[in-house]
């Protein structure tokens, strides 16, 4: 079993709920106060799945440019590269492993 941890931090209820709908596997919404606000955080299983649902780190995006890819459309190799070290720094932080067909 993965360990939940945070995930994403919001300032609005309604989309801190939202976004914990489209989790899957073990999830949690905590509130807290932050002085006279109040945030919510998003605890879950770090994957990518997940965070592809919840549209971070730029993975749909990244979707576009493999699509591209494969089928030899133009893409911007500097944007990919872009989005790799981004995940790569993401990967480290949740332990997870980069897909090598990311990388190829």
């Amino acid at each position: 079993m993965v360990a939940m941890k945070l995930i994403y931090t919001f300032e609005d209820r309604d989309e801190g709920e939202m976004a914990h709908s489209k989790l899957v596997g073990e999830k949690r919404l905590a509130s807290e106060r932050d002085g006279t606000a109040t945030v919510y955080n998003l605890f879950g299983e770090p994957s990518w799945g997940n965070f592809y649902r919840l549209e971070l780190f730029n993975l749909i995006e990244l979707e576009s440019i493999l699509k591209a890819r494969a089928s030899g459309v133009s893409y911007s190799q500097g944007r990919l590269k872009s989005i790799i070290l981004t995940l790569e720094y993401v990967a480290k932080q949740y332990q997870l492993k980069l897909p090598d067909h990311w990388r190829r």
